[in-house]
């Protein structure tokens, strides 16, 4: 019988897990990792030459590990006008070899948290396989991943002296100097994940202990199916 544990620390286990999950996800796939160097163009698409030329407007072209947003003359007259996507075709043609390895390191990392997001959501029910509590072994995973991203953080600022983050940056872009670049808010977005991944697999140890509590045990004695704590 499926005896339902709810307390707070494990739904904020929970919670956190998924958030944790989809942040890191979602700093991945975007190309805000890197803001290049302003750029001007004339609302006709092309460098104006002259007053007849149209007004200039200046943007930001934006580049992250695979992908990159760039001004795509052809929507000019669209409200929308920034063109977004992976440059790189296939994993080979990622810029650098630093950002390769960047790639797999963030995609390993992900895959954890993402199963561990999953399995959390069943915690509610199921507290332990083969005598192994589910909390501890996640919170062991979180640990595992996040291990993980901070290899992939690390060599991802070796990569800006690549070809492609200089023609983003300028000639002063090298490693671990993004030049006239600035960085954008999916790198700051993939720290926070990371140090709140740590922050999960320290909570998990909580969440073992509130769910295993005497209080728990005396309710489940008790023949209660839905026990809910604070």
């Amino acid at each position: 019988m499926c005896h339902v544990i709810v307390t707070c620390r494990s739904m904020l286990w929970t919670l956190l897990s998924i958030v944790v999950a989809f942040a890191e996800l979602i700093a991945f796939m975007s190309a805000d990792w890197l803001i290049g160097k302003a750029k001007s163009q004339s609302r006709s698409g092309a460098e104006p030459a002259g007053p007849g030329g149209g007004s200039p407007e200046s943007y930001h072209p934006t580049l992250g590990i695979y992908a990159r947003c760039t001004r795509n003359p052809g929507l000019q007259h669209f409200q929308r006008d920034m063109l977004c996507g992976p440059y790189a075709e296939s994993f080979g043609e990622i810029a650098s070899g630093f950002w390769q390895a960047t790639a797999i390191f963030l995609a390993v990392g992900i895959f954890i948290l993402c199963i561990v997001a999953l399995v959390s959501v069943f915690t509610m029910c199921v507290q332990s396989i083969m005598k192994k509590s589910i909390f501890n072994v996640c919170g062991l995973l979180q640990g595992i991943a996040g291990l993980f991203l901070i290899l992939g953080l690390i060599l991802y600022p070796a990569g800006w002296g690549c070809q492609k983050a200089i023609d983003y940056c300028g000639h002063y872009a090298s490693a671990y100097k993004p030049g006239d670049c600035s960085l954008g808010w999916a790198f700051y977005t993939a720290i926070g994940g990371t140090v709140l991944t740590f922050i999960c697999a320290v909570f998990s140890a909580q969440a073992e202990i509130a769910t295993s509590s005497d209080k728990v045990q005396e309710e489940i004695e008790e023949g209660k199916n839905l026990i809910c704590l604070l």
